[in-house]
């Protein structure tokens, strides 16, 4: 799905909510990767509050969607670019009831040398959606 329209976070929802047409309980996931800098993981499901993890605050700064996801990882990007290495924000146990517990996410968010892309075909891999999410891309 196409993002880039995004005005604010609910429009995350609201496209997730109509491209896969959730009418229940469903749980779904938005994975995001952008310009091999930062990926998101956004979960949704039913009237649950959504959750999101941000793979790196200070990577999002130039990229008006990084900086609605910063928003709703409830974080405040340093636009001065002072900030060294990777940050990652939101919520660290997004993923836990489902296999990938917090540490393993921040390990793999903060592994040198691996890119967005790769990070989310092993979460995607691990999760039992690689396939899927291979095909999307």
């Amino acid at each position: 799905m196409d993002l880039r329209d995004a005005e604010i976070v609910d429009d995350f929802a609201d496209a997730v909510i109509e491209t896969l047409g959730l009418t229940g309980d469903e749980l779904a996931l938005l994975c995001v990767e952008v310009e091999d800098e930062w990926f998101a993981i956004a979960r949704y499901r039913g009237e649950d509050e959504p959750r999101v993890f941000l793979s790196d605050v200070h990577a999002i700064t130039s990229n008006s969607m990084g900086e609605l996801f910063a928003e709703f990882a409830g974080v405040v990007p340093d636009k001065e670019g002072n900030g060294l290495g990777v940050r990652p924000a939101g919520d660290f146990e997004l993923l836990s009831d489902l296999g990938v517990s917090s540490e393993e996410l921040l390990e793999l968010s903060m592994e040198e040398g691996l890119l967005p892309a790769d990070i989310l075909s092993v979460i995607a891999e691990r999760l039992s959606f690689a396939d899927e999410l291979d095909r999307l891309r």
